[in-house]
């Protein structure tokens, strides 16, 4: 292919830019950016000169050799990232969702394991993928092992187009998930007991007492704003998974939160300061639990379905696209539904 260089002088004949073209067909002609100066002042703008024509050159190479490569499956050197890090951050960057940090954890959590800034294609095999798993299941829990290492396959198969691997290495490395054990909830016994019960900061108690009746997460309490509280219901746009969610608000909610006012409803310290609070408030309620946050929310999954409400219902409460979660994570084996269920045998 032959590749033309063409000259375009400024409007005050000061500086000559240049285009390169192959056709005069649409998409046959790009803009390079570069310029020389016409009539150069000083050796600043000599030197200038020199090196602008070395990289159009350069520019121009480039793309005869990305012509000449056509079908061949060969990918010049130029269009690959010496260290595959920087393909990563920029697949991340390309591909980020507002309210869904796992492409971007799994890219931080990935140079946690390495623990070096720079690592070639060359090195990632199928057992480096082994072990990057296997590092996810040793440092995290639940599902996000499998959401990370999942994010991490993508990030690969979108490498391997791009002609960084002849075949996948994380192709036949499974993602899997690590059970974090059973969350222990609020039982309905124990609403009143825990509402009763003293509290260090009234901010942290009227928000978790909310979350028990909205099923909020904690990034959605803590930047709640009042803009989002309707008559009679909350609507709202879920920061994890930017999925929008209308919620009707129990009375004991609505009285929580008292008369309409402007800017945020809760003024709460961080997550981890809110936990240790909620902690000793549950202690002091009398309830012998370890319960964080995201307890509140199961506790309000695990009470409803207890009283007959259908896991469609509750999914679309707590902003579930499908019943798998309801399924998967809130239901559990109670020795009281259990009983029950005994009785009904043939006796």
């Amino acid at each position: 292919m032959n590749i033309s260089i063409l000259e375009r002088v400024s409007a005050d004949k000061s500086k000559e830019y240049y285009t390169l073209q192959w056709g005069r067909n649409a998409g046959q002609r790009i803009s390079t950016g570069i310029f020389t100066y016409m009539a150069p002042k000083n050796q600043i703008q000599k030197n200038h000169n020199k090196e602008a024509l070395a990289i159009l050159e350069t520019k121009r190479s480039q793309l005869i050799l990305e012509s000449q490569a056509g079908n061949s499956g060969h990918i010049p050197a130029h269009k690959f990232k010496r260290n595959f890090l920087d393909f990563y951050k920029e697949f991340v960057d390309a591909n980020a969702r507002h309210g869904n940090r796992s492409l971007a954890c799994s890219l931080s959590t990935f140079k946690d394991f390495l623990k070096q800034d720079y690592i070639s294609a060359i090195d990632i095999t199928e057992n480096l993928c082994e072990r990057f798993r296997n590092h996810l299941l040793d440092s995290l829990h639940g599902e996000t092992p499998a959401d990370y290492f999942m994010r991490f396959k993508r990030v690969l198969k979108a490498a391997t187009k791009a002609g960084y691997f002849r075949v996948n290495p994380s192709e036949d490395v499974k993602a899997k998930s690590k059970p974090s054990g059973r969350k222990e909830i609020i039982d309905a016994s124990e609403y009143k007991k825990l509402i009763n019960a003293y509290c260090s900061n009234n901010e942290v108690k009227k928000a978790a007492v909310f979350s028990l009746y909205t099923g909020l997460r904690w990034c959605d309490i803590a930047s709640l704003k009042w803009a989002a509280i309707k008559e009679k219901t909350i609507i709202l746009t879920q920061e994890k998974t930017n999925v929008p969610l209308e919620i009707p608000l129990h009375p004991i909610a609505r009285e929580i939160i008292g008369e309409h006012r402007e800017g945020k409803i809760f003024h709460l310290p961080t997550q981890d300061g809110a936990n240790k609070v909620l902690g000793n408030w549950v202690i002091s309620a009398g309830i012998n639990k370890h319960i964080t946050w995201h307890c509140l929310r199961h506790s309000i999954s695990v009470l409803l379905q207890d009283r007959g409400t259908d896991a469609a219902t509750i999914a679309g409460l707590l902003g579930h696209t499908t019943t798998k979660y309801v399924h998967k994570t809130y239901q559990r084996y109670k020795l009281t539904s259990a009983t029950k269920a005994i009785t009904r045998l043939p006796s």
